[in-house]
C-alpha cells in the first residue's frame, strides 16, 4: 500500500471490575454509590481495539492511531497513565460524564464531533475501531452511531480478527450465532469495525512508549472541550442489581427429557 491507514479507535472509561457497583438516585438522575471515589480501567472492549489498532499500524506503514474519549478529564487522567504504556497513540479527550446511564445517542454525537474536528485526518483512509459491547453499557448501538454520523456505510461488528490485503482490501471475520464467523472482504477504508476479544495478547508494559505518549496525553487533556452528553429527557423506573436465584435439586438416574422439561417449567415460572 501506497498510503497506511488513520484509526480513530473509540473507547470509554468504567469502573473497575473487581469493586462492588450498587446503583443509586442522584439530583442529576440514576448513577452508581460514590462513582468518582471507584477505581476506573479502559474499558475491556476497547482496549482489545486498541491494541489491534497499534498492530496494525505497525504493519501498515504511515499508519496512525488516535484514541477518542469521553470522560471526566481526571479520571482519564488516571487511566491514561497505565494504558499510555501499551500502546503508541494519540489521545483526544471528551470532557464530560461516563457511565452506564448517559445515552448512546448522546455520547456517539460527541464522539462523531471530535473525530471530524481532528486535525489532518484523512476520512477516505479512516478506520473507526471500538468495542462490540461494552463494559458500562452491552446497547450495542455507539459505534454504529458513531460510523452513520461520519457517513461510513461499511460496518462489522463482533470482529475477532483483521487482515490487509496487498491492494488494501481488508478481510474481516465476525462473530455469528452458534459459535461459527463470517468472513467479509471490503474493497478497503472508510469503515467502522466493533471488535469483540480480538486475537492478541494484552501488550507488556513499555515505560519509552509511554513517556512519549504521555508528552501529547496531558496538553489534550488540559484543552478538552466540555461535551454535551447527559441523561437530560430521559426517565428511569429503577435502577438495582441483578437479582441472583439459585435452586438446587440432586437426583439420581432421571431422563434427559424429564430434566429439560423441568428446566423449561422453571423457566417460564
Amino acid at each position: 500500500m501506497s498510503t497506511g491507514f488513520h484509526i480513530v479507535v473509540c473507547g470509554g472509561i468504567v469502573p473497575d471490575p473487581l469493586q462492588t457497583l450498587e446503583p443509586v438516585t442522584t439530583p442529576a438522575g440514576p448513577g452508581l454509590k460514590n462513582e468518582m471515589m471507584l477505581p476506573a480501567i479502559l474499558d475491556p472492549w476497547a482496549s482489545h481495539a486498541l491494541f489491534e489498532a497499534a498492530h496494525l499500524a505497525g504493519k501498515v506503514p504511515d499508519s496512525k492511531v488516535w484514541l477518542v474519549s469521553l470522560g471526566p478529564k481526571a479520571k482519564l487522567q488516571q487511566v491514561m497513565m497505565s494504558v499510555a504504556q501499551k500502546a503508541p497513540f494519540e489521545l483526544v479527550v471528551c470532557d464530560g460524564p461516563a457511565g452506564g446511564f448517559v445515552e448512546s445517542a448522546d455520547v456517539a454525537e460527541a464522539l462523531a464531533l471530535a473525530i471530524e474536528g481532528i486535525p489532518g485526518l484523512d476520512k477516505s483512509r479512516l478506520l473507526v475501531f471500538g468495542g462490540w459491547q461494552s463494559a458500562s453499557r452491552g446497547a450495542g448501538t455507539t459505534l454504529q452511531t458513531v460510523g452513520e454520523r461520519l457517513g461510513v456505510t461499511e460496518q462489522f461488528q463482533g470482529v475477532d480478527r483483521l487482515a490487509v490485503g496487498q491492494d488494501g482490501a481488508l478481510e474481516i471475520m465476525e462473530r455469528v450465532e452458534g459459535g461459527a464467523y463470517q468472513v467479509s472482504v471490503c474493497q478497503g477504508a472508510p469503515a467502522v469495525l466493533g471488535w469483540a476479544t480480538g486475537e492478541l495478547p494484552e501488550p507488556p508494559n513499555n515505560p519509552q512508549v509511554g513517556m512519549r505518549n504521555m508528552r501529547l496525553i496531558m496538553p489534550a487533556l488540559q484543552k478538552a472541550k466540555p461535551a454535551k452528553a447527559g441523561i437530560e429527557g430521559v426517565t428511569f423506573a429503577s435502577v438495582e442489581l441483578p437479582k441472583q436465584r439459585r435452586e438446587t435439586r440432586i437426583v439420581k438416574d432421571t431422563p434427559a427429557e424429564d430434566i429439560a422439561r423441568e428446566i423449561l417449567a422453571w423457566l417460564n415460572a
